[in-house]
């Protein structure tokens, strides 16, 4: 059918490609509503799996059914129904996509003509999450322009780019010793990260361990993207983005995303409601309880979308926080704890710790917690996300990492930022109880005094003008340069 010459061009279609876990799939939702209202056409690829979970939990699509650009398309992770998707076996999305979700992206991207119809051009570009590289093979071969998103920080993005430097130096696989021993080999962090703070894939006893191999093959081909979006702002991680930019020169920094769509939405719709692209139902009943507790009273725990505790460690939490005196509100995933006996017997002056002063709910909405006036810290697993939040919010940290990436971001919370304490490797009531009452109460002012700036700062960035708001758009305008 021939176009009518008098109507407008269509836009720019753009393929959004997430890996299908929580955190990743969460900052990618987020940028495509923003490619949305920069008018641009959204196809959204998540997993079947992702998928339900959002249609069973979230508003995603009457929300997204304002933007008639947009649509979802689903596709298999490769994983059965009933695979936990988290802890240890994480890891083993990263198999099963490269096995079968790879060859049905190929073959469904070519039956569909690359999703052409009658409102849409062929997709223009592919923004894919930077660890799926087949992806990026496919646009390569078909001669579609790339874009790679990498929703990790800079700073870990920087420490795995930088593997092979590390494994010339002897400073990686860890093995487990000298784990104090500053690293040398990643520049831009010589005078403080220690080899306990390299992203936890490093972890590992042999070089050939195929959880490094992956890391390593899906960062050094980032750089053959013709551009890079990064969920981060350049007051936070410039030094690191600069040290990047030298191997992806194109590179847009445009976060913190969540603050960066509210604050869009606000100035354009004047409603800065978005939405959760959470994976379980919140328990909003949270939020009616902090209501009712003074101003920076509480801290909120909670250790994202993948970890898991034993028994042991949960009881150590439990004390550490009890004993503390302060009031706590704890997100306890219901798959959260690896051994699922004895879970009723909980020691009674526990129950009775947290009757006084907790309140404990298997999810929450995570966002408005941390903006909540109630809330004066966030004790977490230092996940991207999370932290971005918790910065936005103006709300200290206590961090225990999990894996991956949060080994390093905790490391910059602690050190660099200086906006929260680091409790990685540890996992004891007395240092639990002395790092909670440290963040709420002894050194509570100073934390807070930078914390707020650094909120400040972020906001800066998204808002009109500022660095984040400005790559957007620049952005946005290289996608609209490809069908000119």
């Amino acid at each position: 059918m021939d176009h009518d010459q008098s109507a407008p061009p269509l836009p720019p279609h753009v393929l959004v490609f997430p890996l299908p876990v929580q955190g990743h799939l969460n900052s990618m939702l987020k940028l495509a509503e923003l490619l949305c209202l920069g008018n641009l056409h959204v196809t959204m690829l998540v997993s079947d799996f992702s998928h339900s979970r959002l249609l069973r939990h979230t508003s995603v699509h009457s929300h997204f059914a304002r933007y008639p650009g947009f649509c979802f398309r689903t596709i298999s992770d490769g994983l059965p129904e009933d695979h936990p998707r988290a802890g240890e076996r994480v890891v083993e999305i990263m198999s099963s996509i490269k096995s079968v979700t790879g060859p049905q992206f190929q073959e469904m991207m070519i039956a569909t003509d690359c999703f052409a119809s009658e409102t849409k051009r062929p997709i223009t570009c592919i923004i894919a999450d930077g660890v799926l590289s087949f992806a990026g093979d496919f646009a390569i071969q078909r001669g579609i322009p790339l874009i790679y998103f990498r929703t990790v920080s800079a700073c870990s993005f920087w420490a795995y780019f930088c593997m092979p430097e590390l494994i010339e130096a002897q400073e990686i696989p860890l093995k487990g010793n000298g784990m104090d021993l500053l690293v040398k080999s990643v520049p831009g962090m010589e005078g403080f990260l220690r080899r306990r703070d390299l992203p936890g894939f490093y972890r590992v006893d042999e070089i050939s361990d195929p959880r490094l191999q992956v890391v390593k093959t899906e960062t050094r081909q980032t750089p053959r993207a013709q551009a890079v979006i990064k969920n981060t702002f350049d007051d936070l991680e410039g030094p690191i983005l600069s040290q990047v930019r030298t191997h992806c020169p194109n590179l847009f920094s445009i976060g913190p995303l969540h603050a960066h769509l509210k604050a869009k939405l606000a100035a354009e719709t004047n409603s800065s409601s978005t939405s959760s692209g959470s994976f379980w139902e919140e328990d909003r009943s949270c939020v009616t309880w902090l209501d009712s507790q003074p101003s920076k009273s509480v801290i909120y725990v909670s250790f994202g979308s993948i970890t898991v505790v034993t028994r042991n460690q949960l009881l150590e939490f439990w004390y550490g926080l009890v004993n503390s005196g302060q009031r706590f509100l704890w997100v306890m995933r219901p798959d959260s704890i690896t051994e699922k006996n004895g879970e009723n017997q909980i020691p009674v002056d526990l129950v009775e710790g947290t009757k006084e002063r907790g309140y404990m709910v298997g999810w929450a909405p995570q966002e408005e917690v941390l903006a909540h006036p109630a809330v004066g810290g966030f004790l977490t697993h230092s996940g991207w996300n999370s932290t971005l939040e918790s910065i936005v919010s103006g709300v200290p940290m206590i961090c225990w990492p999990y894996f991956a990436d949060q080994m390093i971001n905790s490391r910059f919370v602690s050190e660099v930022w200086k906006i929260g304490l680091d409790m990685k490797d540890t996992c004891d009531r007395v240092i639990v109880q002395k790092m909670v009452r440290d963040l709420m109460d002894v050194r509570k002012d100073e934390f807070q005094e930078r914390v707020s700036h650094m909120a400040n700062l972020a906001k800066r960035a998204v808002n009109e003008g500022g660095s984040s708001y400005c790559n957007l758009d620049a952005l946005i305008k290289y996608i609209n340069s490809m069908i000119e």
